[in-house]
């Protein structure tokens, strides 16, 4: 699948004025669609907040400015950067705000009167825009759905959606620069590990939100940070038992399975579980309290004298990695966990400095990962 982009015939018929404000343009999105939107578009409502994590790379200055509407996930899910693009863009917290497909508390009366250009999707709430119809309701108003997805196949598509909202934006030059990006610092662990021949993986368990509930453990199949974790050059100790991109694996399994590593995905997660085990680590927030908390998931049953908690070999990261353009720093993240040998040089922590300072308007602020061992993290 690729991006393919043709005017209208329909455009032929508009004045040179018109032409110069918006043409209609069709273009084949995530989900395999043809869709025909008047672009650049001025309107946009966004169907999941964190969205914003695209919208700040294509429209740094303002990356707001076209944002009608959005889901209201975004203070919840990452509340460190919402309050970061807040400080600096105060008129976020007046845009309209509204609830998720899934959970059934979208609203299409709402989504009218905001008289939106375009509604971008993430692909995985496609199965629910399908059962109730919400595609063939929005288009009889004149809303068309655009699918993006930086989530399910991220190494396969983030580069295509960043082409795509691109092209709906009018910043097609700003995607391409920011994919040649993506491809440099991508091809800064892919090609050493490509390059090694009888590469020794170390098998890898990724917790997905450890400590985010009681149960233990929730993961990854081969895809999302299990996909990571292949690609900076481990072995996903999940993707024999889990068919899919996510699943859950049983304790008694990790100890049998004994892994090298331990890498558990966590965040601020106050909104949804107050006072949770979960480990809070993204920007600006206390290491020295994730930390704290990261040891703390090791004493649980699961992790009951496995190699990696032996060795100290037990990492945390930010979650949000999961689902926005920035999965490369992640996975170099990864490759330094995993391979400190082949990446002595290799410093994730600069890639991200340089990312913000590159691409988004707000500042950088440490805090998206932290390792029980005493070994300093570049």
């Amino acid at each position: 699948m690729h991006l393919r982009l043709m005017l209208c015939a329909s455009a032929l018929g508009l004045s040179a004025a018109s032409l110069a404000h918006a043409d209609p343009i069709t273009l084949t999105d995530i989900a395999g669609r043809e869709v025909t939107v008047d672009a650049p578009v001025e309107r946009v409502i966004l169907g999941e907040g964190r969205q914003i994590f695209f919208t700040s790379v294509l429209d740094g200055n303002d990356p707001f400015a076209r944002v009608v509407g959005w889901r209201d996930d975004l203070a919840d899910a990452a509340p460190e950067s919402y309050a970061a693009y807040a400080e600096k863009f105060p008129e976020l917290t007046e845009i309209p705000t509204f609830g998720g497909f899934k959970d059934g508390t979208f609203d299409i009366e709402q989504a009218v009167s905001l008289d939106p250009d375009v509604m971008l999707m993430n692909l995985e709430s496609k199965a629910a825009t399908d059962e109730a119809d919400y595609e063939e309701k929005l288009a009889k108003v004149g809303i068309p759905i655009v699918y993006v997805d930086f989530r399910e196949k991220p190494f396969e598509h983030t580069q295509q959606s960043m082409e795509i909202i691109g092209a709906l934006f009018g910043e097609e030059d700003r995607a391409a620069e920011f994919n040649a990006f993506y491809d440099a610092q991508m091809a800064r662990v892919t090609d050493v590990i490509d390059a090694q021949q009888d590469l020794e993986r170390p098998l890898t368990f990724v917790e997905r939100a450890g400590g985010y509930s009681e149960d233990c453990c929730m993961s990854f199949g081969d895809g999302n940070f299990g996909r990571f974790v292949e690609l900076a050059g481990g072995r996903n100790m999940a993707s024999p038992f889990i068919p899919g991109t996510f699943g859950t694996v049983n304790p008694e399994q990790v100890i049998a399975s004994d892994p090298d590593q331990i890498v558990v995905t966590g965040g601020n997660w106050e909104a949804y579980v107050p006072g949770g085990a979960w480990v809070g680590v993204g920007p600006g927030l206390d290491q020295a309290e994730a930390r704290r908390k990261l040891a703390a998931l090791t004493e649980r049953p699961a992790f009951t004298g496995v190699a990696a908690v032996e060795s100290g070999q037990v990492h945390a990261i930010w979650h949000q990695f999961y689902n926005n353009p920035y999965s490369f720093v992640a996975v170099q993240r990864l490759a330094t966990w995993l391979h400190p040998d082949l990446f002595p040089d290799l410093d994730p922590e600069a890639t991200l400095k340089e990312l913000h300072d590159r691409f988004l308007p707000v500042d950088y602020q440490p805090g998206y990962w932290v390792s029980l061992d005493a070994t300093p993290a570049n």
